[in-house]
């Protein structure tokens, strides 16, 4: 994975792109979680987990998610209608203070009330979660909103560093990442009162 535009973010991510070891550090995905079926508007959320099963730390493990390579976001996909100011479209919002990253036996509730991973960086669809030595594992949590309708497909690539020397692979040597599919229904379940006298979904 190269990152685009480094002349243009300054000298001290050139300098960072010269610190970063090159080499390939192995990794596997544990958990890959993201709902195939969606409400609009109804938040949810995409987790990714992510083992060191190399011998040597990870420098800075980095997740790139895009529905489009074109659009701008992770989250997003791009119109080619003309004349549009801005062809992005969001498919799905990124919750405030998301990713964050998830510790063993945290519940989703107790999650809602941790920092942000602070995982931001110049490319929009990249997200650094820092240095992971080896038999760690990082639990990353995107907490997204659907508001368009529709069906996706959602990728992520993973790799140990952000400027493409350092390579995350898995232990063939593959580059690591996988895609989700989900659809979002912008109509409201069909539902009944069953025999406990419970709402559940009909189908």
């Amino acid at each position: 994975m190269l990152a685009p535009g480094l002349a243009a973010c300054g000298g001290d991510e050139e300098r960072a792109d010269a610190d970063e070891p090159a080499g390939e550090f192995p990794v596997q995905v544990t958990e890959a979680r993201f709902p195939e079926r969606q409400l609009l508007a109804n938040a949810t959320n995409l987790e990714l987990a992510v083992e060191n099963v190399g011998n040597e730390q990870v420098p800075d493990l980095t997740v790139t998610i895009y529905i489009q390579r074109t659009a701008d976001g992770a989250f997003s996909v791009r119109s080619e209608q003309p004349g549009l100011a801005d062809p992005n479209r969001p498919v799905w919002i990124l919750e405030q203070d998301y990713p964050k990253l998830r510790s063993p036996g945290e519940s989703l509730a107790e999650l809602e009330r941790a920092p942000s991973a602070g995982a931001e960086v110049a490319q929009d669809n990249t997200f650094a979660f820092g240095p992971m030595a080896p038999g760690d594992t990082k639990h990353m949590v995107w907490r997204v909103t659907p508001i368009d309708g529709g069906s996706y497909t959602v990728n992520y690539e993973i790799s140990a560093g952000l400027f493409g020397k350092a390579k995350a692979v898995t232990v063939n040597g593959r580059p690591v990442g996988g895609s989700f599919r989900a659809t979002i229904e912008t109509k409201p379940p069909e539902t009944r009162v069953n025999d406990r006298g419970k709402v559940v979904e009909i189908g």
